[in-house]
């Protein structure tokens, strides 16, 4: 009898060529799975699954330039979250009437999935260009940052020196306007005095 470990991996394998193949459906139409001899070896397999998948990177190069870059930023491609819940065992009526509940809403489906098949795709090499300058961009903007700290220093620098300046020069020069006022009032007061008493000298 096989071991948990031997089911594991051999359903893994299924499971990868069924994406293997659904891949090459979607690109090439309809196509059959390979023949091979029902004692095919684990090591077998995975080559040919390499090879065709290596093929299919070669024949399509946009796929390639993807794979590069999820190679090299793989935070640009984040996993689907997995459900909360299994999906349930429903019987096949259920699941028949589930089904063409839906069935007026395939047309549409249809016709929007021609549409985005008739879409243009953007060129992998511009798309790769952009995302390589990425880190670039991020540097230009902890720069314009910096430069940003560095400007409001200067404001709050420069209306210091102008505080201290109005303060010590404006304010202080109008002080001193005063007190120069005040001791010329003071004179003018005494010359005024002494004025009286020598009018009242000449009376007398």
């Amino acid at each position: 009898m096989d071991s948990p470990l031997d089911k594991t991996t051999l359903a893994t394998i299924s499971l990868l060529e069924a994406r293997l193949l659904r891949i090459e459906h979607i690109l090439f139409g309809a196509t059959s799975p390979p023949a091979r001899p029902a004692a095919t070896p684990t090591i077998a397999t995975l080559s040919d699954l390499e090879r065709r998948f290596a093929h299919l990177l070669s024949r399509f190069r946009v796929y390639a330039e993807l794979l590069k870059i999820h190679n090299q930023h793989p935070t640009l491609f984040p996993l689907p979250p997995s459900p909360s819940l299994p999906p349930s065992q429903l019987p096949l009526p259920a699941l028949r009437s589930t089904v063409l509940s839906y069935a007026t809403s395939f047309p549409q489906t249809a016709s929007a999935l021609t549409a985005a098949s008739d879409s243009p795709i953007p060129d992998a090499a511009a798309s790769a260009q952009l995302v390589e300058l990425i880190p670039r961009m991020r540097g230009v903007e902890a720069v314009q940052k910096a430069q940003e700290a560095e400007i409001a220093a200067l404001r709050v620098r420069s209306e210091r020196v102008l505080r201290q300046w109005y303060e010590g020069r404006v304010l202080g020069y109008g002080d001193w306007v005063a007190d120069v006022e005040g001791r010329v009032e003071g004179v003018e007061a005494g010359f005024r005095r002494a004025e009286r008493r020598r009018a009242a000298e000449l009376e007398v």
